[in-house]
């Protein structure tokens, strides 16, 4: 796991997994938000197994996917519901960490 702060209250990350998620709330992160698609990949963790676990450790978590389209408007509203209802620091994640950053700066733009 490679956990790339963007900012003070945002940091992005490749792929996940269940067991990354202890550290990741060691680390002090309060929320995450998984912009992969589901079935991206066959070796990919699936959002529910993630989320599962991330809410028995009292992280908010939601999914807000970006696919082929690119960032689309429902997309970054979904960011922007994120950014305005979940504490943070905030973890944002996809195969890379290259869409959660795409989306985050466009959602920074518009909130400001």
């Amino acid at each position: 796991m490679d956990i790339r702060p963007i900012d003070d209250e945002y940091s992005v990350s490749g792929q996940i997994t269940v067991e990354d998620l202890d550290e990741i709330k060691a680390l002090g992160f309060k929320s995450i938000v998984c912009h992969r698609p589901d079935q991206e990949s066959p070796d990919q963790t699936p959002f529910a197994a993630v989320a599962a676990r991330a809410k028995e450790l009292g992280l908010e978590i939601t999914h807000v996917p970006v696919g082929p389209m690119g960032v689309t408007e429902e997309a970054v509203q979904g960011m922007v519901d994120a950014l305005d209802e979940f504490p943070r620091p905030m973890l944002g994640y996809c195969r890379s960490g290259a869409r959660s950053t795409a989306i985050y700066q466009k959602t920074h733009h518009i909130r400001g």
